[in-house]
């Protein structure tokens, strides 16, 4: 990989050759290919690069390929490479990121080292370098979504007892309560970032010592250099860890279907936030105005948050279709240009999600208008039908057809849910041949906006105990990712920390 110029020797102008090459690339192609992608490493890859790069000098000094004292002078160098690698000339480094550190360090050395650089191949360099990139994403987006997480749980706790209207088919149908639905929200943030932190597992296999694909010629220790980067293991095959590049597609598919998740419950809370519902409200700061209309009051935020969930699909197919139909072998097009957009795929997820914390910790639900509304419906029907049925031995389904008579009934006789109309409850049960006993009391509690609540019995339930439990369990789980999250950014810290403790010994 050694770049030389025509006289043999490391190259410093526009000269700069490798191998069969008889010219360095056209400016075009230096415009539109190469400086972009080396100003994306640089930006996002050069800090892992150079943890590699410090790795495979211990590793040559272990196999005596060069003295402690060469091996120190160049981890040096190493360490001052940012600057010199971020403002290297284009045309001496062929615009690669690679061939940039190489020169870097070979021209700092006082006498050169022979050994520096051999057996060595980009592939396995610039897979380990991604991988590291994107473990590292991984827990901070698994990290972002448990502060999500708190805002939520904060916020549901608060609301257990607040009637709110509950939906489906876009029909009002059972009363809940906002602590509900944001419990059932931060169930899905929970089993997200229990996935992100799967992935990171998963892809926890460092590429090191595969080479260009078929592996390497020198006793490379894989096992020793994976656990140098704060790798859990290698990946086993060296086909594998230049070839394949699933780990982008996981990562992204896994942030797609969060940005899945999260566009739903935006969804929910834009319909909430309508002046038809008018259930939230937002503090001014976090609000937006109408350039024609005075009197209206919108939340953009929202609009923006479930907006962004859908360029993460866009990343994750970016991911795929960069990657399908192309042989199971290392190319530029499954490495860089299927991977292009992974960073801005991470970073969006996190905007996203930062954007999210903060509506949900300043979040206002109207308790007064929900309870209205929940008040001007008959959602107690399926709780009547249920009293006609235990109480009165009413077969399930006349029950439900004698409570939607009753409905009907009072509807026709312009009569809210809480006025009991025990009359018209006897004549419907009449009309189909049952005769009821006392049912004012089961008529009273069936329409009662807190009574909605109560008579939920079961686990998971929008009976405020079962949200509460529920809300405690989430908080276990929390605790335990957490924990997990921090030891995992913790091992690979110290891991990166232990590199340069390695290299003077110390």
């Amino acid at each position: 990989m050694t770049a030389m110029d025509s006289a043999g020797g490391v190259g410093d102008g526009a000269g700069l050759l490798t191998g069969r090459i008889g010219s360095g690339p056209s400016q075009i192609i230096r415009a539109e290919v190469l400086e972009p992608q080396y100003a994306y490493e640089v930006r996002h890859l050069l800090t892992y690069y150079v943890s590699i790069e410090k790795v495979f000098v211990l590793e040559y000094l272990r196999m005596g390929l060069m003295s402690p004292g060469q091996g120190a002078e160049i981890a040096a160098l190493l360490d001052i490479a940012s600057g010199a690698v971020t403002h290297a000339d284009p045309a001496a480094t062929m615009s690669d990121i690679a061939f940039a550190l190489e020169q870097h360090v070979q021209r700092g050395l006082v006498e050169p080292v022979p050994a520096w650089h051999v057996d060595r191949s980009r592939n396995d360099f610039q897979a380990c370098a991604q991988l590291m990139f994107l473990k590292g994403s991984t827990l901070e987006v698994a990290v972002d979504l448990l502060g999500l997480w708190r805002a939520v749980h904060s916020l549901a706790k608060r609301h257990l007892h607040d009637p709110m209207p509950g939906y489906t088919h876009f029909q009002a149908a059972q009363i809940i309560s906002p602590g509900f639905t944001l419990a059932a929200f931060g169930e899905e943030l929970l089993h997200s970032t229990l996935r992100l932190a799967a992935t990171h597992d998963l892809i926890d296999a460092a590429p090191l010592g595969a080479g260009a694909m078929a592996g390497q010629e020198l006793p490379w220790d894989r096992h020793r250099m994976a656990r140098l980067l704060g790798f859990s293991r290698v990946q086993e095959s060296a086909l594998t860890s230049v070839a394949s590049r699933r780990a982008a597609a996981e990562v992204t598919a896994e942030l797609s279907l969060l940005g899945a998740a999260i566009s739903r419950y935006m969804t929910d809370m834009l319909t909430w936030g309508s002046s038809d519902c008018d259930y939230i409200d937002l503090p001014d700061d976090l609000s937006g105005i109408s350039s024609a209309m005075p009197q209206k009051k919108n939340f953009p935020v929202l609009e923006r948050i479930r907006g962004r969930s859908a360029h993460l699909t866009a990343f994750h197919i970016d991911v795929l279709l960069g990657q399908r139909n192309t042989p199971y072998a290392n190319l530029v097009e499954v490495s860089k240009e299927a991977g292009a957009h992974v960073a801005d795929a991470v970073g969006t997820a996190r905007s996203m999600l930062r954007l999210l914390t903060l509506v949900m910790s300043n979040l206002i639900f109207r308790t007064g208008r929900m309870r209205a509304s929940c008040e001007r419906d008959f959602f107690g029907g399926f709780t009547l039908a249920n009293r006609l049925t235990l109480d009165h031995g009413v077969p399930w389904r006349q029950a439900q057809i004698i409570v939607g008579d009753y409905i009907r009934a009072a509807l026709a006789h312009e009569l809210k849910p809480q006025c009991v109309a025990p009359e018209l409850l006897h004549a419907a049960a009449a009309d189909h041949g049952f005769t009821l006993g006392d049912v004012e009391q089961a008529l009273r509690e069936s329409f009662d906006v807190d009574y909605a609540l109560l008579v939920k019995k079961t686990s998971g339930s929008t009976n405020p105990g079962a949200v509460a439990e529920l809300l405690r369990g989430q908080e276990a789980a929390c605790l335990e990712l957490d924990n997990k999250l921090v030891a995992a950014r913790e091992r690979t810290a110290a891991a990166i920390a232990g590199i340069d403790r390695e290299l003077t010994g110390s």
